[in-house]
């Protein structure tokens, strides 16, 4: 009954290399991201709605790789690469509560920049403690529905054909395809869940920034307009690296799908994209830089 995933990489010395990179960078994501928790934590100042909103960006992505990596890296290390029906479940579940979740949080960070670069003075009203936490606990919520009924929906099929998915982790289109019944209901529904979850708030998102742009060309002051520019162009490409990778995984018809693209784009999005997020919304910001120097000097 269980399922046999074929993993990322094979038994060779240049797979075994990669493999290296990819641990590392997933190590690297992890650390960053509990480094980036424990400083808005622990310092006073970075409580404040855009920190928070940081906050939960970091322990998504740090869930969302403590989730797939080691099981990956088990299996590639040990051999055994049986997954049971339950612990794919558990990784659908969790894969698409976060990136759900995770698209709906950058949504609201991009508000929260626009109010913060538009409406500087109004900040405090526009974007309340109380507002935040809606939009906080929205995305959580949002995300965790989808993947219950997403989980749920694709463990309902009966698996006649060999159990074998050629991925590194239990990802709900490629686990359709081992499906000896018919699907096409349930896609046309999953395709419906990621034009909510990924269109919607990339809509939004592109909106904010548009209108941030707006305000930015009209600056008198050439340092801070290029300054918010480089800013908000950072934030753009992580959004476009996460969002775009997301949508090429589910939005794409089964025709043109294929085994190896989905590998590699669902680590972009899984694995790379979480280690960028410390660096381009926190590590660029003089605030918590200072703040981490600060840190470490202290208990250095």
């Amino acid at each position: 009954t269980d399922f046999i995933l074929l993993g990322l990489f094979n038994h060779t010395t240049p797979h075994l290399f990669l493999f290296i990179v990819v641990l590392t960078i997933a190590v690297a994501s992890l650390n960053g991201n509990v480094l980036m928790l424990l400083l808005i934590l622990l310092n006073h100042r970075f409580h404040t709605p855009m920190y928070f909103l940081l906050s939960q960006l970091s322990l998504m992505d740090m869930m969302l790789v403590s989730t797939i990596v080691p099981k990956m890296a088990a299996d590639y290390l040990t051999g055994k690469r049986s997954i049971s029906p339950a612990g794919c479940g558990l990784q659908i579940f969790v894969s698409f509560t976060l990136g759900g979740g995770e698209s709906f949080l950058l949504a609201a960070m991009s508000y929260d920049r626009y109010v913060a670069v538009c409406h500087p003075l109004r900040y405090p009203i526009l974007m309340s403690w109380q507002l935040c936490l809606r939009m906080t606990v929205g995305s959580w919520l949002l995300g965790a529905a989808d993947g219950l009924i997403q989980a749920a929906a694709t463990l309902s099929f009966p698996f006649c054909r060999a159990h074998k998915i050629d991925h590194f982790f239990c990802e709900a289109p490629i686990l359709v395809r081992l499906a000896c019944a018919d699907t096409s209901v349930f896609e046309n529904v999953m395709y419906m869940c990621c034009v909510l979850m990924l269109l919607v708030p990339l809509s939004l998102i592109l909106t904010s920034y548009s209108l941030i742009l707006a305000a930015v060309l009209q600056m008198h002051s050439t340092e801070a307009r290029k300054k918010t520019f480089s800013t908000c162009s950072s934030h753009l490409s992580v959004v476009g690296l996460f969002d775009g990778a997301a949508i090429f995984i589910y939005m794409r018809p089964k025709s043109y799908r294929s085994a190896n693209q989905d590998k590699v784009v669902s680590a972009f999005y899984t694995i790379f994209t979480p280690v960028l997020n410390p660096l381009i919304y926190s590590l660029r910001n003089s605030e918590v830089k200072g703040a981490l120097k600060r840190w470490l000097k202290k208990y250095a």
